[in-house]
Parts: structure tokens; C-alpha cells; sequence
């Protein structure tokens, strides 16, 4: 393989990588992945001795890493915020997002309910999420959704509930969630959170195979 062809591959995975970046909703993953673009990018400018194409990516380097370290380094403030029956704001809320919604849960429909346990998930004051599950037995609850607005699925929000505040959970006696994965997404999602697959499920909804996780609280 020749230099030159080496250098053309080169500059085609920088292209690639700045591409998906902008293709990402989160901020953080949007940033981080344009860095490695750019740094991909300087280094073919270089290389084919474009010093205005190496001076322009490597600026943007100094952009990314600037606001990367800005994003790691502030804290955010969380809190949940519990949703009454008759909340006009939960159904903005879901009207807003209902394309989004029905993309990961597309068998989901509220219903209000007294039974069910709901709640915002705030991110400095910014409703990111909204989780509604309802209780199926002793000590258990299914989650009929787990969802997180664009621009915050960076796990935090998922983190924030199922580890930092498990003792939500415990108080209402729960200690088993759930969850049924409607897409290979969401199902990545539910692993990454801690959700274990039940071997030999089978959705009602669904006839290819497994597809309900659980997770215990502790």
C-alpha cells in the first residue's frame, strides 16, 4: 500500500468520525468523539502537509478538550420530583416526547393509575426523565417506562435512580424491578444499567425469544 493511499484512508476515518459525531445526542459523547476526529484530522493535514487543515483541526482540539474538561468537571444537581394522577404536566410531558417515547417503548400507553409509582427525574430543574412502573406482586414492580429525554442518556440519570436512590424502592418494599426490552437498544441499555436476562421468557407481545430483564435491589 502506498503513502498516498495510506494517508486517503486516513483522512476517510476523520470524515467518519466527525460525521457520527454530530449525530449524537449527547453532549458529552458528541464532544469526545468530534475530539478524536479532529486530533484524526490534524494528523492527516500533516501528513499531506495541508498546514491549513492541520491549523483549523487543531484549534478545534483545543475547543473540545476545553469544553470536555468543562462538562466533567461540573456538578449537576439531581432530584426526583413524584407525579400525582392527575399531573397536566405528565401528559405534556408525554405528548412532547411521544415520537421519542414510542421509538424505545413503542406497547406503551398511560393509563393513570393510584397503584403506579412515577416520578421525574430532574436535571439542574431540567425534567430529563420520567420512570413509571407498577407493582406486580410482593415485593416487585415492572417498569413500563424508563425514559430519558435527548441530550442526557449518558447513563447519569439511570444511575441516579436505580443506584444512588435504591432506597426508594426499599421503602415502598420493592426489591425486584422488571423491564421488557422492545428493542436491541434498550436491551444494551438494561445490561449496561445492571438488569440480568430471565432465561426462557418469552414476551406475550413478542415470539422471538427472551426478552424481560430483571434487577434486584439490594
Amino acid at each position: 500500500m502506498t503513502p498516498q493511499a495510506v494517508y486517503e484512508i486516513i483522512g476517510y476515518i476523520a470524515s467518519i468520525l466527525i460525521a457520527v459525531s454530530l449525530m449524537m445526542s449527547s453532549l458529552l459523547k458528541l464532544r469526545f468523539t468530534n475530539l478524536i476526529g479532529a486530533i484524526v484530522f490534524t494528523v492527516y493535514g500533516l501528513l499531506i502537509k495541508a498546514y491549513p487543515i492541520a491549523a483549523v483541526n487543531g484549534f478545534i482540539v483545543i475547543v473540545d478538550i476545553y469544553y470536555l474538561y468543562q462538562m466533567l468537571r461540573a456538578k449537576e444537581y439531581f432530584s426526583l420530583l413524584e407525579v400525582t394522577k392527575g399531573s397536566r404536566f405528565l401528559h405534556t410531558f408525554l405528548n412532547f416526547h411521544r415520537e421519542e417515547i414510542h421509538r424505545f417503548f413503542p406497547n406503551f400507553v398511560y393509563e393513570a393509575s393510584d397503584t403506579h409509582l412515577a416520578f421525574f427525574v430532574l436535571r439542574d430543574m431540567v425534567p430529563a426523565g420520567l420512570f413509571i412502573a407498577e407493582p406486580t406482586g410482593s415485593q416487585s414492580a415492572h417498569i413500563l417506562l424508563d425514559f430519558v429525554a435527548p441530550g442526557y442518556r449518558d447513563l447519569r440519570v439511570a444511575q441516579f435512580v436505580f443506584v444512588e436512590n435504591a432506597h426508594i424502592f426499599r421503602e415502598k418494599g420493592i426489591h425486584r424491578l422488571t423491564a421488557e426490552a422492545t428493542t436491541p437498544k434498550h436491551a444494551g441499555y438494561l445490561k449496561r444499567v445492571g438488569f440480568q436476562p430471565e432465561v426462557g421468557f418469552r414476551s406475550e407481545t413478542k415470539a422471538d425469544g427472551q426478552t424481560r430483564y430483571t434487577l434486584t435491589i439490594a
